[in-house]
């Protein structure tokens, strides 16, 4: 007589290193680019009362379709702030006032839910195949990887450790050895003098409504790019790193809902919530749980850790950015190893896609930028062009 499977939940299936695999997202999502943030506030002249709402409400929209997603389909799915966004405001946000802005973000978040909503996003991913998803994706997070090492140079103490501590939990205790290593780097920059948190604030944050104001040039100067920016450098790439993960959740329910989300938030200052990729990729991973069907936990755990951050608004983000930069990115590169790995793998295991897997790593691990738009989306589609013209030759 068969077994009947225990029924799943939550509490059952929560594990320590789903846990920090979410937390590590969030300080990766906030250690860095939370820089981009407070340059484009300051670009802007938003007030302090406006950059909280801001960092409220692309927090507490990341934290909220987060979980929802991740508990819906059973997977780590990982939503985000755009932060190829930020980089877009910080360059021409002086040029409107906020409620233009505001107005822009609403535009842009309600192309976002019309594209998902319609199907269009859906069968764009459905066509490209997978050693092209998972070149790109290996791409993405191929300096991630290079940067562990590169911070030897800088950091030689706190990398070191940090890394000689990875490679004995993993082979002492696979499971935790990002928990291991992250206790070590917090250890080893406490020792060091590299922990300063005596700046902080802990104060609550307070959404502030700006009814939005539509203009034509903040419209064409700020929505549709935004828009452009967000599908193609965050909501598809981080689609691929789900697909190339494994998991086949649907995208137009979760495209069609961050936009919405976008649209509910835009007037507290909201950019856009989107699909996330870099961040996603820490938790979709084995660090995060051996068993596939277990790692939704670190998108819960994900999610709960931006509501948190939505709470505190710019608090949290000053814990984040008090943190060494050594420790934030060896960390994250460490967490990210076996999504590397596993990339690498599955762009060279089909013969006849091999080529065209190769043309999309290297376009996407060089950086190169065209009309604002990121090299992950170049490389996709440098890709997409390789296949197609070599599959003459298969044919």
């Amino acid at each position: 007589m068969e077994a009947v499977a225990a029924p799943r939940s939550l509490p059952r299936d929560f594990s320590l290193s789903a846990l920090t695999a979410g937390l590590v997202a969030v300080a990766v999502s906030f250690g860095g680019p939370a820089a981009i943030i407070f340059q484009a506030a300051k670009v802007a002249g938003l007030s302090p009362q406006e950059l909280s709402s801001w960092i409220w409400a692309i927090s507490i929209g990341s934290g909220l379709t987060g979980i929802y997603l991740s508990l819906r389909y059973r997977a780590p799915v990982i939503t985000a702030w755009s932060t190829p966004g930020v980089a877009l405001l910080a360059a021409g946000w002086a040029a409107y006032p906020y409620p233009e802005a505001i107005g822009a973000f609403v535009v842009s978040a309600a192309l976002i839910t019309v594209t998902g909503a319609s199907g269009l996003f859906q069968a764009m991913m459905d066509r490209i195949p997978k050693p092209v998803v998972s070149a790109m994706l290996a791409g993405i997070l191929f300096k991630f990887g290079v940067d562990v090492f590169a911070w030897l140079k800088n950091a030689p103490l706190l990398a070191g450790v940090m890394i000689a501590t990875y490679l004995a939990a993993k082979r002492l205790t696979p499971r935790y050895s990002v928990v291991c290593t992250l206790g070590a780097g917090f250890a080893a920059a406490g020792l060091t003098g590299g922990l300063d948190f005596s700046t902080v604030d802990a104060s609550l944050a307070v959404p502030v409504f700006t009814m939005p104001s539509f203009s034509l040039g903040a419209v064409i100067g700020l929505g549709l790019p935004l828009f452009l920016v967000t599908m193609t450098g965050q909501n598809a790439t981080g689609l691929g790193v789900m697909r190339a993960s494994g998991y086949d959740t649907p995208a137009t329910p979760m495209v069609t809902l961050t936009g919405l989300c976008s649209l509910v938030l835009a007037p507290f200052g909201c950019h856009g919530v989107n699909l996330a990729a870099i961040t996603a990729a820490i938790c979709t991973g084995q660090e995060s749980h051996p068993d596939p069907d277990k790692r939704y936990v670190a998108g819960v755990a994900c999610g709960a850790c931006y509501l948190a951050v939505g709470v505190f608004g710019a608090a949290l983000v000053g814990v984040f950015t008090a943190l060494p930069g050594a420790l934030i990115s060896v960390v994250s590169g460490l967490a990210l190893f076996g999504a590397i790995s596993s990339g690498l793998t599955q762009a060279m295991e089909d013969a006849d896609r091999r080529e065209a897997a190769l043309v999309t790593l290297l376009i996407t691990v060089s950086g190169v930028s065209f009309f604002g738009i990121g090299s992950a989306f170049w490389g996709l589609l440098g890709g997409l062009a390789a296949d197609r013209i070599l599959s003459s030759r298969r044919a």
